[in-house]
């Protein structure tokens, strides 16, 4: 099998990012004896640990590791700027919204908690989160 360039930055963005992977599958581990089920998605690029049991509900990315509180990632929620009524968008799909922060990650590595802690955090605010939603929405523009 012949690794194509695109095969070849693939690899090296899991390789990159595999800092923030480890502390996704350390806290997968921990959350196993508790109902966290792991589950590798080739469509996300990613390990998902499935009914993880703590946290608000939804998903939380760590490299190419999804810590999921559902059974299922095809989910439905609603975007950043939905939620904080700026506009109306229709539901996206949970899975696509992470997927986005899993190819961000590939990028920035271990720049990523950093940077997307400057740009707000876990808020409307944030490009990271707007790109993510833009990404669910319309398959496109993942990078912010």
């Amino acid at each position: 099998m012949r690794l194509t360039w695109i095969g070849a930055a693939r690899l090296l963005g899991i390789v990159w990012a595999l800092p923030n992977t480890l502390i996704g599958l350390f806290a997968g581990a921990i959350g196993m004896p508790f109902g966290a089920r792991p589950e590798f998605s080739r469509r996300d690029y990613a390990l998902v640990f499935h009914r993880w049991p703590w946290g608000p509900g939804g998903a939380i990315t760590f490299g190419n590791t999804i810590l999921h509180t559902g059974t299922t990632l095809d989910s439905e929620c609603v975007t950043y700027e939905h939620r904080a009524g700026r506009c109306r968008h229709p539901p996206i799909k949970l899975g696509d919204h992470e997927r986005a922060h899993v190819y961000q990650y590939m990028v920035l590595g271990p720049l990523f908690l950093p940077v997307y802690l400057v740009c707000g955090g876990v808020s409307v605010r944030n490009p990271l989160e707007r790109a993510a939603d833009r990404y669910a929405m319309t398959g496109k523009g993942w990078w912010p």
